[in-house]
C-alpha cells in the first residue's frame, strides 16, 4: 500500500471513530433521535449535490423501494439506536459492537442466503461471538440505569447492518455506491423527520453543538463515504476493509483524551478476540488463492461498497 493510500486509510479511520466521540457529546444536548435525524439530514445534503452533478439520480430510478429499505435499516434505525446506546456507553465499547458487523453478515448470509462457508470462516464466527460475551460480560443490566438496553439497542444495529448489507448485495449490487449512499440517506432522513420533530429539545443546544452534529454529518459520515470510495478504487475491497481494524482503537483513542474515558480489559480482550473471528471470517489476510470466499461487511456507521455495493456506514 503506497504512503498516500495509507494515510487516507487512517485518516477515514479518525474520522469513523470520531463519529461515536461526537454522537456521544451531542445526545445529551439534542436527544437520541434528533442526533440520527440530524446526521443523516447533514449527510445527505452534502451528498446529494454530488450525486446530481454527477448525474447519479438516474442510477436511483426503479429502485426506490429497495433504496427506502436500506435507508430505513441501513441508517434511520441503526443511527438512532446507537445514538440510543450512546447515552450510557463510551465511545470505543460502541465502536468495538460495532465492529461485530461483519460477523452478523456473514452469520444473516448463512441463515437467510444459505451461503457457503468455510471451516475457516465457521471457526471465525465462533471465535467473534465468543468476544462479544466477553466483551458484554457484566454489562446486560436491564434494571433501571443498567446498560443492558443499551447494548441490546447496539447489538441490535449491528445485526441490521449485516441483514441489509446481503440485501444490497442481491438487490443492489448494479446501483453505484454513491446514489444507493446518497438517496437512501435522503429517505432515511425523511422518514426520522417526524420523529426528530416530535423529539426536539425544548431548549435550542448551543453553536457548539450544533457545529459538532454538523460535523458528524458532513465529515464523519458524508466525507467518510466519498473517502472510502476513494480507497475501493485505488487499493480494492480487501485492503480498503482493514479500516474495521482501527476503527475501534480509534474512537477509544478519541474517547480517552477528551472525555477521560477508561478502557477496561474485557473491552481489549473482546476486541481483538472479535477483531480475530473478522479476520477469519472475511479472509482478509489469507495466503493469496487460498483465501476464504469474501463475505460482506458493515460498518460504523455505512459502507455499502464494503459490503459489495457500499455500505458506506
Amino acid at each position: 500500500m503506497r504512503p498516500r493510500d495509507l494515510f487516507d486509510l487512517v485518516l477515514l479511520a479518525f474520522l469513523w471513530g470520531g463519529s461515536f466521540l461526537l454522537v456521544r457529546t451531542t445526545v445529551p444536548e439534542f436527544g437520541p433521535v434528533p442526533v440520527a435525524g440530524l446526521r443523516i439530514g447533514f449527510a445527505a445534503a452534502f451528498l446529494l449535490p454530488i450525486l446530481w452533478l454527477r448525474g447519479g439520480l438516474q442510477f436511483a430510478r426503479g429502485h426506490l423501494r429497495s433504496l427506502t429499505l436500506v435507508g430505513l435499516f441501513n441508517a434511520a434505525v441503526p443511527f438512532a439506536l446507537y445514538a440510543y446506546a450512546m447515552q450510557t456507553l463510551t465511545t470505543g465499547y460502541a465502536a468495538i459492537l460495532n465492529a461485530v458487523t461483519p460477523l452478523f453478515t456473514a452469520l444473516v448470509g448463512l441463515l437467510w442466503l444459505r451461503d457457503r462457508l468455510t471451516a475457516a470462516q465457521v471457526l471465525g464466527l465462533a471465535l467473534g461471538f465468543t468476544g462479544v460475551v466477553v466483551l458484554v460480560q457484566g454489562r446486560i443490566d436491564l434494571k433501571p440505569g443498567g446498560t443492558g438496553l443499551a447494548v441490546i439497542a447496539a447489538l441490535l444495529a449491528s445485526v441490521q447492518y449485516g441483514a441489509i448489507a446481503n440485501y444490497i448485495k442481491h438487490r443492489l449490487a448494479l446501483v453505484p455506491a454513491l446514489a444507493t449512499s446518497a438517496v437512501s440517506l435522503a429517505v432515511g432522513a425523511l422518514a426520522l423527520l417526524p420523529f426528530t420533530i416530535a423529539a426536539w429539545p425544548e431548549h435550542l443546544p448551543g453553536t457548539g453543538a450544533w457545529l459538532r452534529v454538523a460535523a458528524l454529518g458532513v465529515f464523519c459520515t458524508a466525507l467518510g463515504y466519498v473517502q472510502f470510495f476513494r480507497l475501493l478504487a485505488r487499493v480494492g475491497a480487501t485492503r480498503a476493509i482493514t479500516v474495521t481494524f482501527l476503527v475501534p482503537a480509534t474512537a477509544m483513542l478519541w474517547g480517552f483524551v477528551f472525555l477521560d474515558e477508561v478502557v477496561t480489559w474485557n473491552m481489549l480482550v473482546g476486541c481483538a478476540v472479535i477483531l480475530a473471528g473478522t479476520t477469519l471470517v472475511t479472509g482478509i489476510f489469507a495466503r493469496r488463492g487460498v483465501r476464504a470466499p469474501a463475505i460482506n461487511s458493515g460498518d460504523l456507521r455505512l459502507r455499502h461498497d464494503l459490503l459489495s455495493s457500499d455500505r458506506g456506514d
